[in-house]
C-alpha cells in the first residue's frame, strides 16, 4: 500500500491517508480482503502518530471501506459496485465543477468547453 504524504497539502493527514486508500481501492489496487499494515506499522513507515492512523482506519471502517476484525487486523472490505460508481461520480462532478468555474471566469462558450471536453475523453491532446 503506497501512501504518500504532503506537508504543504492544507488536507489534516489522516484525511489524507483516507483519500489515498478509497482511491486504491475504487482503481482495484487494494482488493477485497487484501489486508492492510498494522495501525503502528503504518504510523511507523510514515513517521506519524499512531493515533493519526488511528483516526484514518477509523473513519474508513465507518464509511465501510474497511473491516477491523479482532485480533487479525483490517482488511479491505468487499465494495458495493454501485457505491463505488457514486463515489466515483461525485469526483468527476466534483472536477467538472472546477473546470466549469475555470471556463466561466476564461470566457469559454458552452460549446468550447465541450470540445474540449470530447478531445479529452477521446485522448486527443489539445
Amino acid at each position: 500500500m503506497d501512501i504518500i504524504l504532503s506537508n504543504s497539502s492544507g488536507k489534516p493527514i489522516y484525511e489524507q491517508i483516507t483519500d489515498q486508500v478509497k482511491e486504491q481501492i475504487m482503481t482495484g489496487a487494494l482488493a477485497a480482503g487484501d489486508a492492510l499494515p498494522s495501525m503502528r506499522l503504518l504510523a511507523k513507515e510514515l513517521r506519524i502518530s499512531v493515533i493519526t492512523t488511528k483516526r484514518a482506519y477509523e473513519e474508513l471502517e465507518r464509511d465501510g471501506f474497511l473491516e477491523n476484525v479482532p485480533g487479525k487486523g483490517c482488511f479491505v472490505a468487499p465494495q458495493n459496485q454501485e457505491l463505488l460508481r457514486e463515489a466515483r461520480l461525485r469526483k468527476v462532478e466534483d472536477a467538472l465543477s472546477l473546470a466549469v468555474e475555470e471556463a466561466r471566469k476564461g470566457g469559454l462558450t458552452l460549446e468550447e468547453l465541450q470540445e474540449m471536453l470530447n478531445l479529452l475523453y477521446k485522448g486527443d491532446n489539445l
